[in-house]
């Protein structure tokens, strides 16, 4: 609804509609200005970005692009939310997550966390990682277990977990119906961790269980972050948890719940990461989806997915691992714009060991900062209505649902992990992703972008060993570089420097500085340090510069012209100064004279590894 003035008249009605040819046009004049001659639907393409699962962003959505009516808030199929009312009433739940094997310095850490902002607790419980069962209790002490629900994660044998709290609810004398929480039984989930068959009727009989006797107690996970772990694209997250999801269904329906007890007994685990549009949009495609399961199966009221977001641990970096923070942050707006009920911020420091205390308060903070000053919980699906996000939560959802169609035909979950087939899907998935974050059109700031190579490291107490895995791989997208980055660390402890390269750059500061500062920037990815001293070099004081940089390659950098007037007689005096490698900023066809082409789209990852190997940089 348009506000006038009091007068009636509006600041706008001097001012046309531009039309949409009106637009493409300016971009026509942008592009050709940037040496691109296309025009019309040509032109908006060259503006388009690709992104996972083939789909396409463009620059431009309107009123053209609209999607399927979304619905309301709180009614099928809950597009816009599984409440009426979204996250405004509290705000979003504030999970913590905690892996302290201590019961004592848990018991310690969790009040910390209930004390200052969080309102639910994720605990690994059992195995290498979490605290003992027989633990529990201690670690559980002075927690008002009326107020503050309780999540489990006890691996693939949750059994004992579940009964030690069940015990400890009973031993407190807590109503049944006062217990809140999940008991976090996902055997599916487990199965495609560790490889193992999965065992579903354990995990049926805990949901009867709950159903009968514990309403505010959700017996199952259907945890997508396995898929997202090892590579998975956000459809595929999607596609694989509502295949999960399926199974449980029939598993449940058949040892006698409704479909609606069965609904509620699921909590549904997504990844969010810093991309905060498609997290929105995933979230949002999630509870699409899943209500027309519920739907298919006769109880479209039924379908009101219950979501618990976590910040994605394969977005984090070992390396400059403060930028974590302001990933974790833009997950974490997404994963509230995109209405998920509960959201765990993993702490900065999460992929160094155990996180400390003021990684886990600015964990939580991030939430409380996000809700309390920046009010996102203030409005119900603020991103509803929005061309873009609409398109995309729409694109989601139809390509999820064609993956998950092939599951089902597959033999289900349980099929598609036991032949291979999920892990295959997801290998080739990473493997594409990894050619892009190779050459850095997916950049990592941090570690691809920007790196520091005198930053002091961040050192954490070490984590636990976590179950052996015979599933799918854990990756990150750090991980290629950071074998660089630690062969380079290797060299300086072995032997007091780091490799070297010098930057011969031609001509004035103003003509060199972005390739000069591109091939530093690419260098430095690889724990290459760049010495670019003097500013400027030519043919008489290339030697010299070269000579007392102490580097044993170089890399010329200038324009193109400068390139075909200096670049020979430079080479050729670097050369016969020592230099056993001679890299050019730019690409083959602007001067053949060098030994490798360093420039944007090329695999970094390949030419510094090779250029490691070289060098003897074991």
């Amino acid at each position: 609804m348009t506000v006038l003035p009091a007068d009636g008249f509006s600041p706008a009605a001097e001012f046309t509609d531009p039309s949409h040819d009106q637009w493409q046009s300016l971009v026509e004049g942008v592009l050709r200005r940037s040496g691109k001659d296309v025009a019309g639907a040509a032109a908006e393409e060259a503006l388009s970005t690709s992104i996972e699962d083939g789909l396409t962003v463009r620059p431009l959505y309107t009123s053209a692009d609209a999607s399927p009516d979304p619905g309301l808030p709180g009614f099928a199929p809950f597009t816009r939310g599984s409440r009426a009312t979204g996250n405004t009433t509290d705000g979003w739940d504030v999970r913590q997550r905690h892996e302290l094997a201590d019961p004592v310095r848990l018991n310690e850490a969790l009040l910390g966390d209930l004390e200052n902002g969080v309102t639910s607790l994720w605990l690994a419980v059992g195995g290498p990682g979490g605290v003992p069962v027989q633990g529990l209790a201690r670690a559980l002490e002075g927690v008002h277990l009326d107020l503050a629900p309780l999540v489990l994660d006890a691996g693939a044998n949750p059994g004992p977990a579940v009964r030690e709290l069940l015990g400890l609810y009973e031993a407190r004398g807590l109503a049944k119906e006062a217990a809140r929480g999940s008991l976090g039984v996902d055997p599916l989930g487990q199965a495609a961790r560790t490889g193992a068959e999965p065992e579903l009727g354990t995990a049926v009989d805990w949901a009867l269980l709950c159903s009968r006797a514990y309403p505010g107690l959700r017996a199952l996970a259907v945890d997508a972050l396995p898929y997202h772990d090892a590579g998975g694209s956000a459809s595929e997250e999607l596609a694989l948890s509502l295949a999960t999801g399926v199974a449980y269904l029939r598993e449940l329906t058949a040892a006698g719940l409704s479909v609606e007890e069965a609904c509620a007994q699921l909590e549904f685990r997504y990844a969010a990461t810093a991309d905060q549009f498609l997290t929105i949009a995933k979230l949002r495609a999630a509870r699409r989806l899943w209500a027309r399961v519920a739907e298919v199966c006769g109880a479209p009221d039924a379908g009101a997915q219950r979501q618990h977001a976590v910040t994605s641990s394969v977005m984090m970096t070992r390396r400059d691992p403060w930028v974590n923070m302001l990933r974790t942050t833009l997950a974490c707006l997404g994963a509230g714009v995109g209405g998920a009920e509960s959201v765990t911020v993993l702490p900065f420091d999460h992929a160094l060991g155990l996180p400390d205390a003021f990684a886990r308060r600015i964990a939580r903070n991030t939430s409380t900062i996000l809700m309390e000053e920046s009010h996102l919980a203030r409005v119900t699906d603020p991103a509803g209505g929005s061309w873009y996000v609409e398109r995309l939560t729409d694109e989601l959802a139809s390509s999820a649902w064609a993956f998950f169609q092939e599951i089902e035909r597959a033999g289900g979950q349980a099929g598609a992990l036991r032949s291979g087939m999920v892990q295959e899907r997801l290998a080739a998935t990473w493997a594409a992703r990894s050619k892009d974050l190779a050459r850095r059109k997916e950049p990592v700031t941090g570690v691809s972008e920007f790196p520091a190579l005198d930053e002091r490291p961040v050192e954490r107490e070490t984590a636990p060993a976590g179950p052996a895995r015979g599933g799918l791989p854990t990756v990150r997208r750090d991980e290629a570089f950071e074998t660089l980055r630690a062969r380079s660390d290797a060299h300086l402890a072995a032997t007091g420097s780091r490799p070297k390269v010098f930057l011969a750059a031609l001509g004035p500061a103003s003509v060199h500085t972005a390739r000069a500062s591109f091939a530093a920037n690419l260098f430095l990815s690889g724990g290459i340090e760049p010495v670019h001293e003097p500013v400027s070099v030519d043919a008489s004081t290339a030697a010299a510069a070269f000579a007392a940089s102490g580097a044993g390659i170089a890399c010329l950098c200038s324009t193109e012209a400068l390139y075909a007037e200096q670049a020979d007689d430079v080479t050729a005096a670097l050369r016969a100064a020592g230099a056993e490698q001679i890299f050019l900023a730019g690409r083959p066809a602007e001067y053949a004279g060098a030994d490798v082409h360093v420039f944007a789209g090329c695999d970094v990852v390949a030419v510094l590894s090779s250029e490691l190997d070289r060098m003897g940089v074991a």
